[in-house]
């Protein structure tokens, strides 16, 4: 199965399987039937999930059913329990994962308008539009999601500054990136243009860079109150098994009022 997923990832293009997963996954999670673990944002209980990895498949990844990796689980635990998501700020949702858009278009189904997803080329997104020259004007939005996006982007301090200038003064947001916290500073070079090598040293084909710990930095220089929650460590020990959770920084950011 990790072999299979692994050549889907890396053969088939985005966009289509994108369009596919949505039906292709659940057949396959059928295999799974059990009750080991439940998925946060769909309450659905297998005896594991599906491996999920570009490079090297990582056990207990996909949720077969809501197609939840465990980056997305953890996210949506930390806005169900510690924010204010609930009053239906408006949000734009850039880069838009399936799981969780799902669950806001249902929370969002009496004022669709507060609720827009935005992608290059993706054909689930309302919007489409380069994230480092954004088509919206200043403080369009109180919340800004962006994740597992600017390790794609060529210029990511461009986009920061772009998500910055957007978003509301007093607004908040969440922006993933991968991040290797052994490693002091970010390392990118343009000039590895071949797929397999790009995987073996970025982590995905299509990653522009491998950020360190100075990831925070770079937010904070677009002008962003970062702050770096380890949330994992509020679980105990069951409920990181349960949900399939693994060690990853979530990085809140907000514009100040001021």
């Amino acid at each position: 199965m990790k072999k299979l997923i692994k050549y889907i990832l890396n053969t088939i293009p985005r966009p289509l399987l994108q369009r596919v997963a949505d039906w292709m996954v659940p057949v396959v999670g059928m295999l799974y039937l059990g009750r080991g673990k439940e998925c946060p944002l769909c309450g659905t209980r297998r005896r594991k999930f599906l491996p999920y990895g570009y490079v090297e498949a990582r056990e207990n990844a996909l949720c077969p059913n809501c197609l939840a990796l465990e980056r997305h689980r953890l996210m949506w635990l930390w806005l169900e329990r510690e924010s204010e998501i609930k009053t239906l700020p408006t949000i734009l949702h850039i880069a838009p994962e399936v799981a969780i858009m799902r669950k806001l278009r249902k929370m969002y189904k009496h004022s669709p308008e507060r609720y827009v997803t935005a992608d290059l080329e993706s054909p689930l997104a309302d919007m489409h539009f380069d994230v480092q020259d954004i088509p919206l004007s200043e403080e369009s939005f109180e919340v800004i999601f962006a994740n597992h996006l600017l390790e794609h982007v060529e210029d990511d301090r461009l986009a920061m500054r772009e998500l910055y200038r957007i978003m509301r003064r007093g607004g908040w947001g969440i922006m993933l990136s991968p991040v290797e916290l052994d490693r002091a500073t970010t390392f990118e070079d343009d000039s590895i243009t071949d797929p397999k090598e790009r995987s073996r040293i970025f982590g995905q084909y299509d990653h522009r860079r491998i950020y360190g710990r100075d990831y925070a930095d770079r937010l904070r220089e677009a002008g962003f109150e970062v702050e770096e929650v380890d949330y994992v460590k509020s679980f105990s020990g069951e409920e990181q098994e349960r949900f399939a959770l693994r060690q990853e920084i979530l990085y809140i950011v907000r514009k100040p009022i001021k």
